[in-house]
């Protein structure tokens, strides 16, 4: 006769993952930021790929780190 999982201990677990999961990307940026910035390329890329929605394009633009300077077409910096 359960009327399903109790929502403030859904709401707790829910609260748990998410305090969780922004202290485990908290510890990979200082302790590997190189692999935490292929991550974020990872996740943002194919969302940023033509044919996808304005706002999935736009939340991967949010996702992708800056771009290094000098890295944009082989850092010779002769294009200026």
């Amino acid at each position: 006769m359960s009327a399903g999982p109790d929502p403030q201990l859904v709401a707790q677990y829910a609260a748990v993952a998410v305090l969780v999961v922004v202290s485990a990307w908290i510890v990979l940026k200082k302790q590997a930021p190189a692999a935490a910035r292929r991550l974020r390329i990872a996740l943002a890329v194919p969302l940023v790929r033509a044919g996808r929605p304005a706002w999935m394009q736009a939340l991967g633009r949010r996702i992708a780190p800056a771009p290094r300077p000098g890295a944009g077409c082989g850092g010779c910096d002769g294009c200026g």
